[in-house]
């Protein structure tokens, strides 16, 4: 019974072990002993080439034009650089020993070359070349532990390793530079007249905070040139839904009334008749029924697009005829505009028209946004065929339009004249002029409307 209630009061180390691993320090330091497991010692020598830049970059612009191709590779001649620097300063200190300056340069260059293809291997290597180093050319220098080699080939491979990686990598390097420098100088410190390890830890940081710094950056600039782009794609994406809901309205609105017309005349068409065949008003009923089940079909696809709060307009949806209305609004705002129609005049599908009317509002709003002070001309020309438009304006009274900065949504009402224009099939242009303005150039295809009407008659 005694052992019995002391194996039962006995799991006092077990609770006290979970205390400890449950702990914030002893997560922190499991943590970060994974960060250095995942970082340094996880496949450390896998092959991971440097590739060329994606573009010449800016020092192309100093290069002859028949070199500029192949400043891509800018960082690759860097790296070599720095390797031939490490191997005059190891020849440099050799004294004239070929053994020497061959082992030197070998655990110096090696090094700084491998970052390009290993860079965490680079590092282990460059680390475990520095005693060796130190231990050839012992006797040439009286800095410990870095001779003037193995500082130039570390620093070099700190730096790039920095860049190839992430900074918490360049951390874990410093502190393991730094825990060699200490047990370098606590067992060989004493032989030798002087210490640079200090001024080594601390240029090492220096050159590992910048790079660190730079990688944040450019970090922090692609995702706000990757947020940008997602906004700017999902504005005018939402642009285009609202024109297109716009446009559903608008079709519901013209489609709906002469599906209605025609509903209401097949229903009154045999009484207009007197004794009308029973083929004729079976034939009429059957209109009738297909263009109330039209209408309802058109109703519901349509009703999808609308808004809640939407409301049918109560006028009728504008037309050409509409437009001098709408050109004497904006020349009240103070921008001179002047319409030119060409051709005979005559009556267009309502759709079109509708369509032609939105598109020179549009423009002129632009030009009103966009080029304040600016005059606008608006030219109409019933062809053959179909309508032309032409909506040209002058450069702004102090900026050209084109250099002028453009507000918020700028461009967005493009979007909808395109869908306007694609909408009927038709063609649209939009350019700079020679003089600073802007110019949008617009065909929609069309019949008239008494050319329907004989068609439908034949």
């Amino acid at each position: 019974m005694t052992e019995t209630t002391h194996t039962q009061t006995d799991p006092g180390p077990s609770r006290s072990g979970d205390g400890l691993s449950s702990s914030p320090e002893f997560r922190v330091a499991m943590d970060a002993l994974a960060g250095l497991r995942a970082d340094l010692l996880d496949n450390p020598f896998a092959y991971r080439p440097l590739p060329p830049r994606a573009k010449p970059g800016r020092i192309a612009r100093v290069l002859p034009r028949r070199l500029r191709h192949h400043a891509v590779w800018s960082r690759h001649a860097l790296v070599c650089a720095a390797a031939m620097l490490a191997v005059l300063v190891s020849f440099a200190d050799s004294e004239g020993h070929l053994f020497e300056a061959l082992v030197m340069t070998l655990f110096s260059a090696a090094p700084i070359l491998l970052t390009l293809v290993r860079p965490v291997g680079a590092f282990w290597f460059s680390l475990a070349s520095v005693p060796v180093v130190a231990a050839v050319g012992q006797s040439n220098s009286g800095d410990w532990p870095w001779l003037p080699a193995s500082f130039v080939a570390h620093l070099v491979v700190l730096t790039v390793v920095a860049a190839r990686t992430r900074p918490r990598t360049a951390a874990w390097m410093w502190a393991l530079t730094a825990v060699y420098c200490m047990a370098a100088e606590a067992l060989f410190g004493g032989r030798y007249f002087s210490s640079n390890a200090v001024p080594f830890l601390f240029l090492s940081a220096l050159s590992l905070l910048v790079v660190t710094v730079l990688l944040v950056r450019r970090a922090a600039e692609e995702e706000v040139t990757a947020q940008q782009t997602v906004t700017a794609h999902e504005r005018s994406k939402r642009t285009l839904l609202e024109e297109r809901t716009t446009i559903a309205r608008e079709l519901h609105d013209v489609v709906a009334h002469h599906m209605m017309v025609v509903a209401i005349q097949a229903e009154a068409a045999p009484y207009r008749v007197e004794d009308p065949p029973e083929e004729l008003t079976k034939a009429f009923a059957t209109i009738r029924e297909n263009a109330v089940a039209a209408l309802t079909e058109l109703r519901r696809v349509l009703g999808v697009v609308r808004a809640e709060d939407y409301e049918a307009p109560d006028a009728p949806q504008p037309t050409l005829a509409d437009l001098d209305v709408l050109l004497a609004n904006v020349r009240e705002t103070g921008l001179a505009v002047d319409k030119v129609v060409t051709g005979a005049v005559r009556e267009l599908p309502q759709g079109v028209e509708l369509s032609a009317y939105r598109i020179v509002q549009e423009a002129l709003s632009n030009t009103l946004r966009h080029a304040p002070g600016a005059g606008a001309r608006v030219e109409i020309g019933y062809v053959l065929g179909g309508l032309g438009l032409r909506i040209v304006n002058g450069p702004a009274a102090e900026v050209s339009f084109v250099k002028q900065t453009p507000t918020q949504g700028a461009g967005q009402g493009l979007t909808g004249m395109r869908e306007r224009v694609s909408m009927l099939n038709g063609e649209m242009t939009t350019t700079p002029t020679a003089d600073g303005g802007y110019e949008v150039t617009v065909f929609l295809p069309a019949t008239s409307v008494s050319d329907e009407d004989h068609g439908a008659g034949a």
